[in-house]
């Protein structure tokens, strides 16, 4: 491919990643300040929380049932199918197909062996996680954490000895995606479209899919601004990546990242 071209189709996929990204992870933690916003409204006496933004005055509160057609929901789900297949097209451009998948320090790992590994490691970091969330341990959050902190740090150093050590942040980023937008398309979105249906019929509302859908996007706030630590440290390779002990400060952003987040959920 023509270097130019290579460029801009780099720099064009780039900008709808980083944008669509900005839309998804900002409606996501809207919707968690909201949320925590309404209950202390309910727990006051209230069941609104009134805002100004760019010179009008708006108010929002929570519904029990559907008070519309159906077709006049607004379904957040686009943003995150488009982030995740854009960065997909950046994994594929500067990685597998811009040679950067491996490098001296990966030995006589061939493209094809570590570009399999990457991709290895994203389905089944998918499954594992998905597996993991299912089961009672999700309920204890320490007990969770501390579980799927464990799994990222193998999943870490099984790639970092196929891969190249920048290729290994990015995997490990581009698996932290691939779990947030499953989340939303595999276990978020599917049961909301069964309370709709529900409420459409006048039917009693499941709480349980409610309380699972919430469940999996509130794991998407604690993976988000870690992956946000991740996608920033390609240009920072002496502080991140290209460090001796690279492997272990991603480690500590992961780690850091998970703090950020809980300090945002309480905000």
């Amino acid at each position: 491919m023509d270097y130019t071209l290579s460029e801009w189709l780099n720099l064009i996929v780039r900008w709808v990643h980083v944008f669509a990204a900005i839309l998804w992870v900002g409606t996501t933690y809207y919707f968690t300040w909201l949320d925590g916003q309404l209950r202390r409204a309910a727990g006051d006496g209230g069941a609104r929380v009134w805002m100004v933004h760019s010179g009008g005055f708006y108010t929002v509160e929570r519904q029990s049932g559907l008070g519309v057609p159906a077709g006049n929901l607004h379904w957040f789900r686009w943003e995150a199918m488009t982030t995740w297949v854009s960065g997909l097209a950046l994994l594929v451009l500067v990685y597998y197909a811009g040679g950067l998948t491996v490098d001296a320090a990966t030995g006589p790992r061939t493209e094809a062996t570590a570009i399999a590994a990457g991709i290895a490691s994203l389905a089944a970091g998918w499954f594992v996680y998905d597996a993991l969330a299912q089961s009672r341990l999700a309920a204890r959050d320490l007990g969770f954490a501390a579980v799927a902190f464990t799994l990222i740090l193998l999943d870490m150093l099984v790639l970092g000895r196929m891969l190249s050590a920048r290729a290994t942040y990015m995997h490990v980023g581009a698996l932290f995606g691939t779990i947030m937008a499953l989340n939303v398309w595999v276990r978020i979105l599917p049961p909301q479209r069964r309370m709709v249906a529900a409420a459409s019929r006048g039917d009693a509302l499941d709480p349980a899919l409610g309380a699972g859908a919430k469940h999996r996007s509130r794991h998407n706030t604690f993976l988000a601004v870690p992956t946000a630590f991740i996608m920033v440290s390609s240009h920072f390779p002496v502080a991140t990546y290209g460090h001796r002990h690279g492997l272990w400060i991603l480690a500590g952003l992961i780690l850091a990242g998970w703090g950020a987040a809980s300090m945002l959920r309480r905000a």
